[in-house]
């Protein structure tokens, strides 16, 4: 394992074997294309199709999109995911975390509270079988990569984000898609916003400090 809890890379990996140590969910694409029944095998292959060099603020970045195909045994492909992954270089201790974010103007019409706790953090991360220590090592979050508490997993706000999206409505979701906007940590009141025009559902999640997230999900005709 590395020293951030994710798996070492090598060349030999997946992933792509750079000199850049810490890394991000920056967003999904998400495509839910058939059922996939209980109580079958299923097989999950896994492609890097771009990796993708670039300098910003922040110095070098990689940004890396892996697609991911589930297919149930006997089945066509059901569910298609394109994640998008950025590496970074190591955080500058000695520079004050600071988030750019956009201050919303408006409110959303349909809209519900979350604040993720770290034992929230910590069964997300058990989950999903994610190792990364930002998420509940306090000191190591703090320490090594310079953010101000335990981070929480941009897939996690993803996830509330389509919950509640599943709360207000009952509708066949045949996609759905998100963009991560800013970092949120532990003990900060997430506010989950929905607006519904006809089968498209923009979603997005706000904390204190402004937007985290845009999300749109699109649903089955005739919902």
């Amino acid at each position: 394992m590395g020293e951030d809890g994710h798996p070492r890379r090598t060349d030999s990996g997946l992933l792509p074997n750079v000199e850049l140590p810490r890394r991000m969910w920056a967003g999904s694409r998400i495509k839910f294309l058939a059922d996939i029944p209980l109580d079958v095998s299923i097989t999950r292959k896994s492609t890097l199709i771009a990796a993708t060099p670039k300098t910003g603020r922040s110095g070098k970045m990689l940004f890396a999109t892996v697609r991911h195909e589930i297919t149930a045994e006997g089945s066509e492909t059901g569910i298609v995911e394109e994640q998008d992954i950025v590496y970074r270089e190591a955080a500058s201790l000695n520079t004050p975390f600071a988030r750019a974010t956009a201050h919303p103007d408006d409110v959303d019409p349909v809209a519900r509270a979350v604040t993720p706790d770290p034992l929230l953090l910590f069964r997300y991360s058990a989950l999903t079988f994610n190792g990364h220590r930002i998420h509940y090592d306090r000191d190591y979050a703090r320490n090594a990569e310079g953010y101000p508490a335990l981070v929480v997993h941009g897939p996690l706000i993803a996830t509330l984000m389509l919950d509640h999206l599943l709360r207000e409505l009952t509708s066949p979701i045949q996609s759905y898609s998100f963009r991560a906007v800013a970092p949120s940590f532990d003990g900060e009141t997430i506010q989950l916003g929905l607006r519904r025009d006809g089968n498209d559902v923009q979603l997005r999640a706000i904390g204190p400090e402004g937007l985290l997230m845009t999300g749109m999900a699109k649903l089955a005709p005739g919902s």
